[in-house]
């Protein structure tokens, strides 16, 4: 599968959410997508899956684009926080319901949902937010769409059943290999998975690339003040932290053998930070409201 943004932007009510994104990506592998609040990914997921279609630009799956195409939309599931007040069917009848849309629907594995301690007799309108969110985790893993999207999927699940969830994704990954996009804030719970990072900024691409090259790009050098500021004088520092004599900055970007020399001489120590921090760091100016 291969999934193509070109150029693409979308405006809502005269305010542009996302700004001319262009990506490729081409599976099977797992990819993160992060940004803050606003940041524009819930409307990048929807252009994708044709739920909404682009001011401009072009969204193609294995070159087809995606909107108004039936035949591009069956290769894709995305899974979102969805309101059930009102489905009065019972579980068991719900999923059975949704596989008859699925024709790789695997039955098998959607008797899974026990592990989740969901029970298939009980009402879907009455399911707690973890039970819900779990019943929709089954069915996009079952559904076996070539492109299986969870956009915060994991919403209203308490630790042992996000657990539960990340092990289910990477054990159906290994045994179905997909395309698989997650969408979350949880980075930290979340990061051992992802084989590709993208991460939205302000409505923009800010990064699309491997998760370990870009996490290498971001470390913390600590030492002697002197010695940190004749270091970092020519970085790109991103976070700074001080404690009497003893100063720490995180730096984004290469890391030579040159610095390894200039580290030695200076006596400091370098280290590397979590993906979640680096993240944290690189998007501060991020717009707090929800998109």
């Amino acid at each position: 599968m291969k999934i193509n943004f070109n150029q693409v932007s979308f405006t809502r009510k005269q305010k542009t959410i996302l700004h001319n994104i262009s990506f490729q990506l081409e599976g099977p592998k797992i990819v993160g997508l992060l940004g803050r609040n606003g940041a524009g990914k819930t409307t990048l997921l929807s252009i994708l899956t044709a739920f909404q279609q682009a001011s401009n630009g072009t969204v193609t799956l294995n070159n087809e684009t995606t909107f108004e195409n039936e035949h591009a939309v069956e290769q894709m599931i995305f899974v979102r926080d969805h309101n059930f007040e009102y489905e009065t069917e019972k579980v068991g009848d719900y999923i059975e319901t949704y596989a008859k849309f699925r024709p790789n629907f695997d039955h098998d594995y959607a008797s899974t949902i026990k592990r989740f301690r969901v029970s298939k007799d009980l009402e879907v309108a009455k399911l707690s937010k973890g039970m819900a969110s779990a019943m929709q985790v089954v069915i996009g893993l079952a559904s076996r769409a070539p492109v299986t999207i969870f956009d915060e999927a994991y919403l209203g699940m308490d630790a042992p059943a996000r657990e539960l969830f990340y092990k289910e994704v990477l054990n159906d990954f290994m045994e179905h290999p997909r395309l698989i996009i997650l969408s979350t804030h949880l980075i930290s719970e979340m990061e051992t998975l992802f084989e590709e990072v993208i991460i939205i900024k302000n409505g923009s691409l800010f990064t699309h690339e491997d998760k370990e090259a870009f996490q290498q790009r971001g470390y913390r050098i600590t030492g002697d003040e002197q010695s940190v500021n004749e270091f970092s004088k020519d970085k790109t520092i991103v976070a700074t932290q001080q404690l009497g004599p003893t100063k720490s900055v995180m730096i984004y970007g290469s890391f030579t053998d040159d610095d390894q020399r200039r580290l030695a001489e200076l006596n400091l120590e370098r280290s590397f930070v979590s993906l979640q921090d680096l993240f944290i760091h690189l998007t501060e100016e991020e717009n707090e409201d929800d998109e």
